[in-house]
């Protein structure tokens, strides 16, 4: 039987992607105790990474579209992590940075569209503690990178 986690993203038309590898010297994501700490994970699409500066070439919209799909990859690294997404008891914190200029202040807006999955995701589990900053450049150009750390079973 399909996990309720699962049956909701069927719901929502929503697949994840493949749990990305690791683009260094790191591992996605370290269990301990009853938390996962999934490592930043950036913005991507089925065509590669999502590149730009918000408040030079990016919208907001565009920005909150790519933080969504940062989203995407964090709940593919925390099943990955974890096998069944029922286990996942909270999302506990997000934190958030944007590739901006100077003047953009924004941020809260563009992490927004990785919030807001979480919430349709996990429901009121997905509620969660957050950060949102703004970054001079990122790893590859992206648009945004986030990291997460979720409560489990």
């Amino acid at each position: 039987m399909a996990s309720a986690i699962e049956a909701r993203l069927s719901a929502l038309n929503i697949t994840l992607p493949d749990a990305p590898a690791p683009a260094a010297n790191y591992v996605p994501f370290v269990r301990t105790g009853n938390q996962i700490f999934v490592s930043g994970q950036v913005s991507s699409g089925p065509d590669g990474f999502i590149k730009g500066k918000l408040g030079a070439d990016m919208s907001v919209e565009e920005g909150a579209a790519a933080a969504r799909r940062c989203g995407l990859a964090l709940i593919a690294q925390a099943r990955a992590a974890v096998g069944d997404l029922d286990k996942i008891k909270r999302v506990v914190k997000l934190v958030g940075f944007v590739n901006s200029t100077v003047d953009f202040t924004d941020q809260p807006k563009v992490v927004n569209g990785c919030s807001d999955l979480m919430v349709e995701v996990f429901g009121e589990a997905g509620r969660h503690a957050r950060s949102a900053v703004s970054a001079a450049s990122l790893p590859f150009g992206v648009a945004v990178e986030i990291e997460a750390i979720f409560e489990v079973e």
